[in-house]
């Protein structure tokens, strides 16, 4: 259980026993005739039901925002995997990330393009034999494609396609400068 989830768990009981304390304590007042019926209700509503609510609250928002971090978190060690499976290998098929990750094909793409966009990854994919290459940025600086020697063209911020082989390059953000 993270932070979030565990602070959302303490603000949810302190505002359920608030509310349970109130409750009992205006309600042996009710039972013994200390406290009218107005007044009971009057106080477990503002003493009882107004905590309860508020520390309710807070308690359900952290408890969904831990929840997002949580999620967060593990796509995080995700990508950082992978990056660490095609650095350390070189050469890493999409099927082997996929199984070792739990992952779908889609899913693999939208990691590696994350990498790509916060300039973590260069390499290129060869679609036909789906595999990660990492390139050296001398590879990468060229015009010519790693996989075939093709000239290669810009399809979109931060990628190349080879028109021969089909191969897709990533390209960090500071590629050309």
């Amino acid at each position: 259980m993270n932070k979030g989830n565990l602070s959302g768990v303490i603000f949810l009981v302190a505002g359920i026993a608030i509310f349970v304390l109130a409750l009992l304590f205006l309600g042996a007042g009710y039972a013994t005739g200390k406290v009218e019926l107005t007044g009971a209700v009057l106080g477990v509503g503002l003493c009882g039901l107004m905590p309860l609510l508020i520390l309710g609250g807070v308690g359900a928002y952290l408890m969904v925002s831990g929840k997002q971090e949580a999620v967060q978190l593990q796509a995080a060690q995700k990508r950082e995997r992978i990056l660490g499976m095609i650095e350390a290998q070189g050469r890493v098929p999409i099927d082997r990330i996929m199984a070792e990750m739990g992952m779908t094909q889609a899913e693999v793409k939208t990691a590696i393009y994350d990498l790509v966009n916060q300039g973590l990854f260069t390499g290129y994919i060869n679609w036909d034999d789906m595999t990660f290459y990492s390139a050296e940025a001398s590879k990468v600086g060229s015009t010519t494609c790693p996989n075939c020697g093709g000239v290669r063209e810009f399809v979109g911020k931060g990628v190349v396609k080879c028109p021969y082989c089909g191969v897709e390059l990533y390209l960090p953000p500071d590629a050309g400068k």
